[in-house]
């Protein structure tokens, strides 16, 4: 009954979140806009009582960075990434996405997987092998939150991720996309979702919407910027705004989107990979100013990025206790 009057009373907020230009005219932005409201049907953001810091914190309580790393980061909401190491993706999701709804909170998921992943990059490289065994993880992940309320983030730097691709694995890529949108839409109607933008220094806002409406944002509820990276809530906003405007000016339409504040408290300093000195930024909230949905905790602090930087000699995703314990300073 408490989640049922919250959704009702919350339907004017999340008419407030619409985009700006949905309007009857505009019948796909607006469907999926109000197909789902999960703020209003939960109360709060979930924090994972699994994450890396929460389990190094638990397990080194003698360590002299424990009491910081568990106070400032391991307490704090932020995003779970879900991909081949989850084992089953069913229940993995399923198991995670109950917790949240026990819990009455609502969590915020990322799906990373898709064939080729990070291929220009390549310090996250895999993903399923074919895109017929993506279409199968995606929808095992979709029917696993089924009904209940969930923010999910598909595939980071799949549209930024282009300069080593053909067109026909673009176009490939594309199709998996909507796909999972798709899947998405049908099988988990009080989750939105979110395509990846990138980030301000990467791809100019014009070229970014053409992806973004490539890979069928129409469909999805929003975008996401700045994941794993470190540029100014300032920054991201500039360029989200940028991306809306082009999306209004070349498709007709326009998306809101949210901002990965978990390493940006002291900006970028031009590297992307495990870059010393950085701190984290802004906890998970609704709104954000500047004209963000959201500023989310997408990346964990202290997750390295790969064998590159302060974290050398690391695996992409492995926590560093020590990483972690300096980016809460800032040093």
């Amino acid at each position: 009954m408490r989640r049922l009057l919250r959704t009702l009373a919350a339907s004017a907020f999340a008419c407030l979140l619409l985009p700006l230009s949905a309007s009857p005219g505009n019948a796909t932005t607006t469907a999926t806009a109000v197909q789902a409201d999960p703020i209003g049907m939960t109360s709060g953001f979930y924090t994972d009582p699994s994450s890396g810091p929460a389990a190094w914190a638990a397990a080194n309580p003698g360590d002299g960075r424990a009491a910081a790393i568990r106070d400032n980061i391991a307490s704090r909401p932020m995003a779970r990434w879900f991909g081949a190491w989850s084992g089953d993706i069913g229940a993995a999701v399923g198991s995670y996405v109950g917790a949240a709804d026990a819990a009455d909170k609502l969590p915020v998921l990322i799906a990373y997987n898709i064939p080729g992943r990070d291929a220009c990059g390549g310090h996250s490289g895999g993903g399923a092998g074919t895109p017929a065994a993506y279409q199968s993880w995606i929808s095992a992940f979709a029917s696993a939150i089924g009904s209940r309320p969930a923010l999910v983030v598909i595939e980071p730097d799949s549209l930024g991720d282009f300069s080593c691709l053909s067109q026909a694995q673009i176009n490939e890529r594309n199709g998996m996309l909507r796909g999972a949108l798709a899947q998405f839409r049908d099988r988990a109607p009080n989750t939105w979702t979110y395509l990846d933008a990138g980030n301000p220094a990467w791809i100019g806002a014009a070229t970014m919407a053409k992806h973004l409406d490539g890979a069928g944002a129409r469909e999805a509820h929003g975008f996401s910027l700045n994941i794993s990276n470190y540029f100014t809530t300032g920054e991201n906003t500039s360029y989200g705004n940028a991306i809306r405007s082009a999306l209004s000016a070349s498709y007709g339409y326009t998306k809101p989107y949210v901002v990965d504040t978990s390493r940006n408290g002291n900006g970028s300093n031009g590297q992307w990979c495990n870059p010393g000195g950085r701190r984290i930024g802004a906890a998970s909230q609704t709104g954000g100013g500047g004209g963000a949905e959201m500023l989310l905790w997408l990346k964990t602090p202290g997750e390295s990025d790969g064998n590159c930087g302060v974290g050398g000699g690391s695996a992409a995703g492995q926590f560093l206790p020590e990483v972690a314990y300096k980016m809460i300073f800032g040093y």
